[in-house]
């Protein structure tokens, strides 16, 4: 097995009214959050990376909308139940921000072994519902003028 590299994006997929799509994680349940994945290589571009989680995750092709890298940069401890993913003595991950507008919401196909559910919300609820205190925040930002 190949270990993952703690270099990641974190793609918050939304509709032009700032409905945020969320998905329930399936090693998880009432973990939600956002579209997140690592690089598969380090030389792997951050937009390309980005767009290949969207499409994986969601089936949603990243043309189908804009897809925006933000100058938001979070660097995070690794939850404990989660390190044996990465290579010995990494705990900490880069996670890169980027966003998807889309002009409507479009049909999602999630990947099942990730994901067992989605829902499409206002950006404050989506923000309130994420596990995550990174995906909150970039939620959040959805929201600033």
């Amino acid at each position: 097995m190949s270990h993952k590299l703690p270099i990641s994006v974190l793609v918050v997929v939304h509709t032009v009214q700032k409905e945020v799509l969320l998905m329930e994680r399936a090693l998880r349940a009432g973990y939600w959050q956002s579209v997140t994945g690592s690089v598969d290589a380090m030389d792997e571009p951050l937009e390309r990376a980005a767009a290949r989680e969207v499409q994986e995750e969601t089936g949603i092709a990243a043309s189908a909308g804009r897809l925006e890298r933000w100058n938001v940069v979070y660097t995070f401890e690794i939850y404990k139940q989660w390190r044996n993913r990465f290579a010995p003595g990494v705990i900490h991950n880069v996670e890169h921000v980027f966003a998807l507008e889309l002009a409507a919401r479009p049909e999602v196909r999630l990947a099942r072994d990730e994901h067992t559910a989605f829902e499409w919300l206002p950006w404050r609820e989506a923000a309130a519902k994420c596990f995550s205190w990174s995906n909150r925040d970039a939620i959040a930002m959805l929201g600033e003028p």
